[in-house]
């Protein structure tokens, strides 16, 4: 558990209230009373309701209530708004709703004055049931018509001691005094715990904050600690409590923006990461945001936008003119948006809803646009901190944030990190208006992403009714070019890749020609080769020819001289 751990020596009870038990390091004092002191309308009846309707739903400890001021029908009607059903509750006998009207009459008296009749009433209540938890509501008016304080402080031990012995866990609210925490200024002495609750204007705006003054045997936290009362009961903020202890994931999610991914590294944001869009106005800022949120009900995961300048109607029809339809999502149920005005709220009660939103609905993702705005009129001392809760409790959750942040002025140097909340998110990136050539256009890029390879570089960032896209951008000769001069340069070097490629066909062209002419010389060398040889062969078989002829006459003129020689001998021998 984040925040102080319970103590071992000590054993407490669970008070079921968001945020109460993590700053009292596990709930009140089990078998003690506690004192809830403040001003009227601060919700001390309300705290001590969720403890013991908590106890008996969750926890499995059955309580009563008695209260001394509005019967039980105002109690049921007063809290059934927050979902509690305390007829219900009754039937089963997990509590009992007590009311005492105070008359010295009804109280048995012993000497002057005493509570023996109260202890009478509130030990049958207890054993009716097995009580385990019992609320006093308001403990002032017991004592209205008593004017000795020094047997008020002696009653007041003799309840707190009752209380103790019986083992009953007692939450008792008492009114908050001009000079002191009670109106008597004698409850916190005897009390082993005391919880202040106060509520303050300031600038026109109420918030309610709580504060542990004490603990006997126990830490606690000792801060003022802001809550809500909402639709689901009450809801404390622990501002100290949070560490960075959250654990982060390695996987990665995609932005909607595909070239916007690719700018970072290829694959999106860090699961659980934060993301910082910051621009000037007309930049876009809310159009990133609201392709992120459209990614994310695309892959199925739960979404809550909080909107501090547009209704949701209003949100869901602009979206529209650029391809991103929401409407479907709200629809089905994965997206919540939560618009109001900064006003509405103080900064810390807007802090304590977005809380409570966050753990009503459960989403994967969370979108604010624009956190700017909760400073409006507020010191930015007290924003920064109070964002830096936020931002701590969602990575907590291991929700993915996406802020938007409202810059002012064109020349914004990306130093100026917008309530000085850069440092705490892991992926910062900038919009810009840039006016060149008579026209307006938006730029994008990456100026830090913790954990991951990313651009460099600047992009052109274009909203058209087919969607957000990013484009290449082109450097001029002293500045980015983007616009109709971006155009103009694609133009003209779609113009220039033209020329080239006609001067790349033409000099193939020129080549081919030249081979073909290549080619022909090789051929008629070929030929006047071939013809060449066709005449040395010729030449060689004639004169083969020829020897061949003289040697064939050489040889019939040599058998004709032979034969002659024969015959004259022949002729001698006749004779």
């Amino acid at each position: 558990m984040n925040g102080l751990s319970a103590s071992p020596s000590l054993p407490k009870s669970l008070t079921g209230i968001q945020g109460l038990d993590e700053i009292t390091g596990g709930g009140l004092p089990a078998g003690r009373p506690t004192l809830i002191c403040g001003s009227a309308g601060c919700g001390k009846t309300m705290l001590a309701m969720e403890f013991l309707v908590h106890g008996a739903v969750q926890f499995g400890e059955p309580g009563v209530f008695m209260m001394f001021e509005e019967d039980a029908a105002e109690l049921t009607a007063n809290v059934r708004s927050l979902g509690f059903d305390l007829e219900q509750l009754a039937a089963r006998k997990q509590l009992v709703l007590e009311h005492v009207h105070i008359e010295r009459s009804e109280i048995e008296e012993t000497g002057e004055y005493d509570l023996e009749g109260l202890f009478i009433r509130l030990g049958h209540a207890v054993k009716s049931i097995g009580a385990k938890r019992v609320v006093l509501d308001t403990v002032e008016a017991l004592f209205s018509g008593l004017p000795n304080h020094a047997i008020l402080r002696a009653e007041l031990r003799r309840l707190f001691r009752w209380l103790k012995d019986h083992g009953l866990t007692a939450v008792i609210t008492g009114e908050r005094g001009e000079q002191s925490l009670t109106r008597y200024g004698l409850e916190e002495y005897v009390a082993d715990c005391v919880i202040v609750l106060d509520q303050r204007i300031d600038e026109q705006i109420s918030t309610r904050r709580l504060r542990v003054l004490k603990y006997r045997g126990s830490p606690h936290g000792t801060n003022e600690y802001p809550f809500l009362i909402g639709e689901r009961g009450l809801s404390v903020l622990p501002i100290t409590s949070l560490r960075l202890d959250h654990q982060v994931s390695a996987k990665r999610i995609s932005t909607g923006i595909a070239r916007l991914d690719d700018m970072l590294g290829g694959k999106g944001v860090f699961r659980g990461s934060s993301v910082l869009v910051s621009g000037s106005p007309g930049t876009g800022k809310s159009s990133v945001g609201a392709k992120f949120i459209d990614a994310a009900c695309r892959r199925g995961e739960r979404v809550l936008l909080f909107a501090y300048e547009e209704s949701s109607p209003q949100i869901v029809r602009n979206m529209r003119s650029i391809g991103i339809d929401l409407g479907p999502w709200v629809n089905k149920g994965l997206l919540q948006i939560h618009s109001s005005r900064p006003t509405l709220h103080g900064l810390e009660q807007h802090l304590v809803m977005m809380h409570d939103a966050v753990r009503g609905f459960r989403p994967s993702v969370v979108v604010v646009d624009p956190i700017s705005n909760l400073s409006l009129d507020r010191n930015e001392l007290e924003v920064k901190p109070t964002l830096m809760r936020l931002v701590d409790f969602l990575k907590q959750q291991q929700i993915t944030t996406l802020f938007t942040s409202l810059t002012t002025g064109g020349g914004m140097t990306p130093e100026d990190s917008q309530l000085g909340v850069s440092s705490l998110m892991d992926t910062w990136l900038l919009l810009r208006n840039v006016e060149f050539n008579g026209e307006r256009n938006r730029t994008i890029y990456v100026l830090k992403s913790r954990g991951m390879a990313h651009s460099n570089q600047v992009r052109e960032f274009v909203l058209s009714d087919e969607g957000v896209s990013l484009v290449d951008v082109y450097l001029g000769a002293d500045r980015v070019l983007t616009g109709t001069a971006r155009v103009a340069q694609e133009e003209q070097e779609r113009a220039a890749a033209a020329l080239r490629q006609k001067d790349h066909q033409r000099r193939l062209g020129q080549l081919a020609n030249k081979q073909k002419a290549i080619d022909a010389q090789i051929a008629a060398l070929r030929a006047e080769a071939e013809a060449e040889a066709a005449e040395v062969a010729f030449a060689i078989a004639r004169q083969t020819l020829q020897e061949r002829t003289t040697q064939q006459n050489i040889d019939v003129i040599a058998q004709l001289r032979g034969g002659v020689k024969a015959g004259s001998s022949q002729k001698k021998g006749k004779r």
